[in-house]
């Protein structure tokens, strides 16, 4: 389970010693183009562009390539359920973004020298490369908006603009939300709700300020641990799916809660299924997950 703090870290700069990797190859300069075989081009405007890596080709897709278009790097894993909550959110933003940027995949059990050297210790973790450094980025599965955030920082760093969004307002909010300051962030989600009671992005950013809450001063792994050994325990059962949400296993804590349904007594029903309807609201209505929770949900409630 990745860790819930590592989200916290978006925009935290820091170059990383790659020395370690092996030779390096020479930078390529206007007669002599990057290493391509099998991948894709560089992008351009309009295009759109997702490259597999590997730590054979880490130098020359990911550093070399940044020093002219900024690289998103995604560490995921085939059995990683998070990593399929948010993988689809980066290809679609980088369709949307229309190759402003280049989206690298990276196994991590085909490339675990690498993502040992880069600290990767939870996934799906994601990194920036701008002008051959890295810019740390998050640990689990965030709302979209939040990743656009972290998108937009990326290419400001680069010197470039990100796609011009509908509301501003919700830009402001999102980043208040990464910055900690939940009253801010609370009254921001708030107004716009109040001008357009339907925005799904200032939902799930409410709902997020409300989790963020909840699991202030929390330890994660005794939360998790204690809700284990009690499963009867309900606020350590909410609390928990609370801090594995928020850790990137969201379908974790959707099972968990739905069992916590089907063990409570009437009466704690209604509890459970409105903290699990909330933590929905945290990715979306369109999230995959979220839809077959709803169908586990139902089927345990009647």
């Amino acid at each position: 389970m990745s860790d819930p703090r590592e989200s916290q870290s978006i925009f935290t700069r820091g170059a990383v010693d790659l020395s370690g990797l092996g030779r390096t190859p020479p930078p390529a300069g206007p007669d002599q183009p990057l290493p391509a075989a099998g991948s894709a081009p560089p992008a351009g405007p309009g295009g759109v562009v997702q490259i597999d890596v590997t730590e054979a080709t880490f130098q020359s897709e990911v550093l070399e390539r940044s020093l002219t278009t900024p690289v998103v790097i995604d560490f995921w894993a085939d059995w990683c359920g998070p990593c399929k909550q948010l993988s689809p959110v980066l290809e679609k933003l980088a369709v949307e973004y229309g190759g402003a940027w280049v989206l690298a995949k990276i196994d991590v059990d085909a490339n675990q020298r690498l993502a040992q050297m880069l600290g990767v210790q939870g996934i799906p973790m994601v990194f920036a490369a701008v002008g051959g450094q890295l810019m740390k980025g998050f640990t689990g599965v965030l709302p979209e908006g939040q990743v656009r955030q972290f998108l937009d920082a990326v290419l400001q760093a680069a010197g470039m603009a990100g796609p011009v969004t509908e509301d501003g307002r919700l830009a402001e909010a999102d980043q208040a939300l990464l910055d900690g300051d939940l009253d801010t962030a609370e009254r921001a989600y708030q107004k716009i709700l109040s001008d357009a009671p339907a925005d799904a992005g200032a939902e799930a950013g409410l709902a997020q300020v409300a989790l963020a809450r909840r699991v202030q001063g929390v330890d994660p792994a005794a939360a998790v641990a204690a809700a284990d050994a009690d499963p009867d325990d309900l606020p350590a059962q909410l609390l928990a799916a609370d801090v594995e949400v928020l850790s990137g296993d969201a379908e974790d804590a959707y099972r968990r809660l739905v069992e916590a349904v089907r063990r409570s007594v009437p009466a704690d029903r209604e509890r459970v299924r409105q903290h699990l309807v909330s933590l929905f609201a945290v990715a979306g209505p369109d999230d995959p997950a979220v839809a077959a929770a709803r169908r586990s949900l139902a089927t345990a409630l009647f």
